[in-house]
């Protein structure tokens, strides 16, 4: 009887046996939302210094981003003057390497929002789970979820943006160059794509065969957009939703439940209405590329 009561007291309802379960629960919690920071620090360099680590190669002339401009500089310059559609061998090579490169960058920005995701869940459950909080513990927790939700979403725009990179690499290239402080040679040759551009809209005008490569390969980068932000703004729809049900069923006295819930839902149909904005707006630029292409070869964009 001693040995299993320990003097009378069962050993299962002992305020040592109470206490020592939820505060193991917390440690281990606390443990893995450290370990999932420390992921995400890990995942966000790599996404800044890991592309150009793993795509470029000893003298291709892309090791820093000074590098590359200068090679765009000049292949864009040769590409023009060639006047021919097919991709001039330098230029291949430095849209090649760009698309590698935003594919790199995106497998890494969607691994930052897996973890990001994970991370969240795990903040919103010690956050559900935890016992009596001051008011300063509960704004922590909030702010902290708050701020994954906004790095989720900051993700998730990286994800778009690099698979837009994917689908239309060439755009996304000659985006890069300097054209309000285009000198030498690239600024003869921006001054030429500007004259072409104005002219592009006049009837009976005939473009050149490089100006109608770029502007249906830049219509075809904002139309990747234009789907992107569409699907995303489904699914985002679709997380807002569901949160706001939850929202909407669970009790009121339930409350640190319903403003974890609540800041969520409000953040995420925010960031679906901006997805529904940049959607149209790609949507209305594909339609006419051609304004949008001179305003950044004016220096507009």
């Amino acid at each position: 009887m001693i040995a299993h009561h320990a003097g009378g007291i069962p050993l299962h309802n002992s305020p040592l046996h109470n206490t020592a379960g939820p505060s193991r629960s917390a440690q281990s919690s606390g443990r893995k939302i450290a370990a999932l920071i420390a992921l995400v620090a890990v995942v966000s360099a790599a996404f800044v210094f890991g592309p150009g680590m793993l795509t470029s190669r000893p003298g291709d002339g892309y090791a820093n981003q000074g590098e590359l401009v200068e090679t765009v500089r000049a292949a864009f310059v040769e590409y023009w003057s060639s006047g021919v559609q097919a991709f001039s061998p330098s230029l291949e090579s430095a849209v090649d390497y760009w698309m590698r490169y935003h594919v790199a960058k995106a497998v890494i920005a969607v691994i930052l929002l897996t973890v990001l995701l994970a991370l969240g869940r795990m903040l919103k459950a010690s956050f559900v789970n935890a016992g009596p909080l001051t008011a300063g513990k509960k704004l922590a927790f909030v702010s902290a979820g708050g701020l994954v939700t906004l790095l989720a979403m900051f993700s998730s725009v990286l994800v778009m943006a690099n698979v837009q990179g994917v689908v239309a690499p060439f755009s996304s290239l000659i985006s890069m160059l300097p054209v309000a402080q285009a000198d030498g040679a690239l600024g003869e040759t921006v001054g030429q794509v500007r004259q072409q551009l104005a002219q592009s809209t006049g009837t009976g005008n005939q473009q050149s065969p490089v100006l109608e490569l770029m502007i249906s390969d830049f219509a075809r980068y904002h139309v990747a957009m234009a789907v992107i932000a569409l699907i995303a703004a489904v699914l985002s729809l679709t997380v807002a939703v569901v949160v706001w049900v939850r929202f909407a069923r669970t009790a009121r006295s339930d409350r640190r439940a319903r403003l974890g819930l609540g800041s969520i839902g409000l953040l995420i149909a925010l960031f679906t209405l901006g997805l529904i904005v940049v959607g149209v707006a790609n949507t209305g630029t594909a339609a006419d590329p051609a304004p949008a292409l001179a305003a950044f070869f004016d220096g507009g964009l």
